[in-house]
């Protein structure tokens, strides 16, 4: 076993995994792509392993890698919450929020104006990872978690529903809205996998046909860009497309819904669930939802 002699590298790592990208993690790390590589390089060579596959734009973690990221991410929170708590901070003046990568970019960073408007006071620090929160290790506050919800669970804020949606560069000139008719002359976007997909045509009597299932994303954000760019077709969430269709940059394809068992969770550091700044965080979180709901609702 080689035993590691230097810790250098690690930060770059984790930014690096975070983001899929050494040219990413350089801007948040205020570094070069260059140096970023040169880090994570050297770092494999100490460990003896590869962290990452190379790609022509990005990256991607290994198995090890992926094991390694999750350990050292939830290190350096801990450790970034020790060197705060040393600090003296004011605890009620901080508010740690973790969240996916994609509510955070397409749900909760545009709308997060609002409660800073409301509280100016609280200094707002968001933890956008898909990697599994521990928040008894005050590292975070609350979070708000993705996956599948059922009825009655106290921490659930809303129930997601997938809806086929396409930007308006799609349109013919004179055409005023796509239909079902007009899936098959374009690329259906989704998610992972087209099972969401076969389940909408399914319910809607229209499997027979000739679609394109050319086109997969790994995260509901970039499928709902890729969306927006005019792409093709997606099947996404409406919660991370609710903002893009409020602002015209989305359509709504109208049929109906897939069954859909999945939804968003509030989640909190059991210590701290009865402070203010917790419970404001989560009576705005839950009128938002609400109001997204109801918008929802009116859709059928």
């Amino acid at each position: 076993m080689k035993p590691l002699r230097t810790l250098s590298g690690l930060l770059d790592f984790d930014c690096a995994a975070r983001w899929g990208s050494f040219k990413l993690a350089a801007q948040e790390l205020h570094k070069t792509p260059a140096a970023i590589s040169q880090q994570v390089k050297q770092l494999e060579e100490n460990l003896g392993f590869s962290l990452f596959i190379r790609h022509a734009r990005h990256v991607t973690l290994t198995a090890k890698g992926q094991e390694l990221a999750v350990l050292v991410a939830r290190m350096l929170a801990e450790l970034r919450a020790k060197i705060g708590a040393l600090q003296g901070g004011d605890e009620e003046s901080v508010l740690r929020i973790s969240t996916t990568h994609s509510f955070a970019i397409k749900w909760l960073v545009p709308r997060m104006h609002r409660f800073t408007k409301l509280y100016p006071e609280l200094d707002i620090r968001l933890d956008s990872n898909d990697a599994p929160v521990d928040l008894e290790d005050d590292s975070s506050d609350v979070a708000v978690r993705y996956g599948p919800v059922g009825d009655g669970d106290p921490a659930l804020l809303f129930r997601e529903r997938l809806i086929a949606v396409y930007s308006p560069d799609l349109l013919a000139p004179g055409q005023a809205e796509l239909t079902l008719a007009d899936l098959p002359n374009f690329p259906l976007l989704y998610e992972n996998s087209t099972e969401s997909w076969l389940q909408l045509l399914n319910e809607n009597k229209a499997l027979k046909g000739k679609y394109d299932f050319s086109r997969g994303y790994s995260h509901w954000g970039v499928l709902a860009q890729a969306a927006v760019a005019g792409q093709g077709i997606a099947l996404v969430a409406y919660g991370i497309a609710f903002q893009d269709i409020l602002k015209g940059s989305l359509r709504q394809i109208n049929c109906r819904s897939a069954p859909f068992g999945s939804g968003y969770r509030f989640l909190v550091n059991r210590s701290k669930e009865n402070m203010p700044k917790v419970q404001r965080f989560r009576a705005w979180l839950v009128a938002e939802m609400n109001e997204m709901q109801r918008a929802l609702d009116q859709i059928g």
